[in-house]
């Protein structure tokens, strides 16, 4: 492992607050921006173009992306913005879409305002893009040496959002405390920044153990609660921080690895990122030893309805070779899970899912 600590906190500007996209034109004016893209989805731009403001003075152009963050994308997309004489991206939509415009505006570079339609991952906040090939695989992430520019959070669009991917945002938040606290057991002197990093993946775990299930409840409600917002908060900003002060000594670890497995195959195709992380978390805590955790989750899954075993993911034991497939992936040169265990084989990693099922059967 490289052992520069790289310190990004996150975005220059974040506002979380009703009617917050009424004020972004004056902050594009000051800024001297008279041109913008605006990357968007299809059903997220169905939810998001209520609350879009229609610029006076700043010209506007669209483009709807492919569904994929993907090399060959982001290759489209900066193309159309150069044609475009954009002075700044603007991404409206979920993870994938705002890993793909913090893509551009780094290759480009352009300022970027991102625009949550998800609370799903930590994607708005961090300086980072998860790539991906055309067809959903996993190839690689990229730490981009500029961050967004502005954050802004809509409550209206996210209290539209589908209760399944705030369940995610939930499973994928949880790994900051249980990949970066298992990091930070190794690391015999830490840094301020380090200890900092440590307290805000402790502050994940603490929040969304105690209010993730009455924050799903009141976004199936439509309500605008102090849990809701704690919870979306956490898995955006809270999440970030992690990352941001952290950097590769508490970003991802074994619970990310097996995710990364997971995409491969076709019965898992179905879970969102952050389900399949949750569903590693069990896994990377079963290689540590960690029964207690464990037994701590598994309720907590069995409330939340993350995936806790192999039929929730779509597999049994006897699905041999798939389970070999994401036992292989997860331990590939490079993979963050050496960072945890160096002797990692794919016949461990494949023995600890068996025997998962073991413990939730």
């Amino acid at each position: 492992m490289n052992t520069l600590l790289e310190v990004r906190s996150g975005p220059s500007y974040y506002a979380c607050m009703a009617s917050i996209l009424d004020t972004l034109e004056a902050k594009l004016n000051k800024a001297n921006i008279r041109k913008v893209l605006v990357v968007h989805g299809d059903k997220s731009w169905v939810v998001a173009e209520p609350f879009f403001p229609s610029f006076e003075n700043v010209e506007t152009s669209y483009i709807k992306y492919d569904g994929e963050c993907s090399d060959i994308e982001i290759e489209r997309v900066s193309k159309f913005a150069v044609e475009q004489c954009v002075d700044a991206l603007i991404g409206v939509g979920g993870g994938k879409l705002l890993d793909l415009t913090k893509s551009v505006g780094n290759h480009i570079q352009k300022d970027i305002i991102l625009i949550p339609t998800l609370a799903s991952t930590c994607a708005a906040w961090t300086p980072l893009s998860v790539i991906y090939d055309t067809n959903g695989s996993y190839v690689r992430f990229d730490i981009h040496l500029k961050n967004a520019w502005m954050l802004l959070i809509e409550p209206g669009i996210l209290l539209d959002s589908p209760i399944a991917y705030l369940r995610a945002g939930i499973g994928d938040t949880l790994a900051k405390w249980y990949e970066g606290n298992a990091l930070v057991e190794k690391i015999a002197s830490k840094s301020a920044c380090i200890e900092l990093a440590h307290i805000a993946a402790r502050q994940c775990q603490e929040v969304l153990l105690t209010h993730g299930e009455e924050a799903l409840a009141d976004l199936n409600k439509g309500k605008w609660t102090d849990a809701l917002q704690r919870v979306i908060e956490t898995n955006i900003v809270t999440s970030g921080l992690v990352g941001g002060f952290g950097d590769q000594f508490l970003r991802i670890a074994g619970a990310h690895s097996i995710h990364n497995g997971m995409t491969s195959i076709e019965q898992a195709h179905h879970l969102l990122h952050g389900e399949k992380v949750a569903y590693g978390i069990l896994v990377q805590l079963l290689l540590e030893g960690k029964f207690s955790d464990i037994k701590q989750l598994l309720p907590i899954y069995e409330a939340l309805k993350l995936p806790r075993s192999l039929s929730d993911i779509g597999l049994t034991v006897e699905h041999e070779v798939e389970l070999q497939q994401i036992a292989a992936l997860s331990v590939k040169e490079g993979e963050a899970i050496h960072l945890l265990f160096p002797d990692i084989s794919l016949e461990k990693v494949q023995a600890a899912m068996e025997n998962l099922e073991i413990l939730t059967s």
